[in-house]
């Protein structure tokens, strides 16, 4: 029987093969990019570096994980932490492109750009979080156990509330936060965001 569970150092890159094979709107991401390494060194692994109290995992009867969710209470303190510790570690294997001219190209120059912009949710809803669930394990009330478990540890730290942004082509995923209760937030065009009072 599946379980959920807090994060534990050596997930890591289990944790990363779940967000590349979720990577391209809830489908396989393998060899959308150059280095398909990309993905999670943005999405999921500076997250459990800096916050592992807010990462859960979902694993399988065999305790392989099979899915996650993960958040910082502090969104605004988070990206500048991306970009002064996080990135310039991480980032080394990535130069800045000059331009997008490709997915990887856009993906770097948000990585390049975090930390320096206004993020626009934050003020009114201060955390975020990313969730990916293998799809094996969808539909099966683990994406709403895990959000459950993320919400719970910032309730506990006395967040009022949590955004997150899901790529508008990601339909499932859309109609899924709306059913937790997540509100529709006006949103940039090709992503819908969703916030959530705690």
């Amino acid at each position: 029987m599946a379980r959920i569970r807090p994060f534990r150092i050596g997930d890591e890159s289990a944790l990363a093969e779940i967000c590349l094979r979720t990577a391209d709107a809830g489908t396989d991401g393998t060899g959308i990019l150059d280095d398909d390494d990309l993905w999670a060194d943005l999405f999921v692994l500076p997250y459990v570096a800096r916050h592992p109290e807010h990462a859960f995992v979902v694993e399988d009867e065999s305790g392989s994980a099979r899915g996650y969710a993960v958040a910082t209470p502090d969104t605004v303190a988070f990206e500048e932490w991306f970009r002064d510790q996080w990135w310039p570690r991480r980032g080394v294997r990535w130069p800045r492109p000059e331009q997008e001219e490709s997915r990887q190209d856009g993906l770097l120059l948000y990585a390049y750009g975090r930390g320096d912009q206004d993020e626009r949710y934050a003020a009114e809803y201060p955390a975020h979080l990313h969730i990916d669930l293998l799809p094996e394990l969808q539909g099966q009330g683990w994406g709403r156990r895990l959000i459950g478990a993320v919400v719970d540890s910032l309730r506990d730290r006395g967040v009022p509330a949590l955004h997150l942004v899901a790529s508008a082509e990601n339909i499932g995923a859309l109609a899924f936060y709306e059913r937790l209760g997540f509100a529709a937030l006006p949103s940039s065009p090709g992503s819908q965001a969703f916030g959530l009072r705690l």
